[in-house]
């Protein structure tokens, strides 16, 4: 992307920080760039449980007037069955769950890993996931999805993808629906191809499907640049 012109930077929060923890996480590195940058705000590309940290960090940690926008690819705006069965699991297999997930998040880096915190609030419960969460004005806000085909498409999310098909009446990538992934302007599919939730930001995809999923994010820069936001 630096290439075409844009200024790309990755924000360092937790894989299993809580929805709070990450906000506060990703706040710091917004006004990081900005003040690196000398821009005044950013255009937030947020992947999975990325998009529910923006919108708590915009609503609720005084960010609004540093976002320009706000792309959710594959977030569960709406909840993930995946995460409400496994919050519904029996204590000492969750807690077993649990602390295998923590254990494998420290040594990838993460500072501060709330496993059962995270499903919770990834769940269909009504204290879940942030459902109260509106638009916020003048920040444009637009949604994707990915669907997965078949389990064999993608083995590290054919497994979830098996169970979230008996749970979902909504095509899935794996870990989030269709339904839940809407949010603002959705805009639909993000490639013709089956990618899976982890394929959609490269991690594990085959050559031809990353093409299309670098395709993609180009096409959603320039039309970023275009809006002039």
């Amino acid at each position: 992307m630096t290439e075409q012109g844009y200024i790309v930077s990755t924000a360092p929060t937790d894989g299993f920080g809580s929805i709070e923890t990450n906000a506060s996480q990703l706040k710091d590195y917004v006004l990081q760039v900005l003040k690196e940058t000398g821009q005044d705000k950013v255009n937030l590309i947020c992947h999975s449980k990325g998009g529910l940290d923006a919108r708590y960090m915009i609503q609720t940690l005084d960010m609004a007037d540093k976002v320009a926008s706000v792309t959710f690819l594959c977030t569960p705006h709406k909840g993930s069955q995946i995460a409400t069965k496994l919050y519904a699991l029996p204590k000492p297999l969750r807690g077993l769950i649990a602390w295998w997930l923590t254990l494998w998040y420290r040594i990838f880096g993460d500072q501060h890993p709330e496993v059962l915190k995270v499903c919770y609030q990834l769940s269909y419960t009504p204290e879940g996931v942030l459902k109260d969460f509106d638009h916020h004005d003048g920040i444009f806000m637009q949604s994707y999805a990915t669907t997965m085909e078949k389990c064999k498409d993608d083995f590290v999310m054919g497994i979830p993808l098996y169970f979230s098909r008996r749970f979902e009446d909504s095509p899935s990538d794996g870990l989030v629906s269709v339904e839940s992934a809407k949010f603002g302007e959705y805009q639909g599919i993000c490639t013709d191809a089956s990618v899976s939730h982890s394929e959609i930001v490269d991690f594990m995809a085959g050559k031809k499907k990353r093409e299309k999923i670098y395709a993609f994010y180009l096409t959603l820069c320039e039309d970023l640049a275009k809006r002039d936001l």
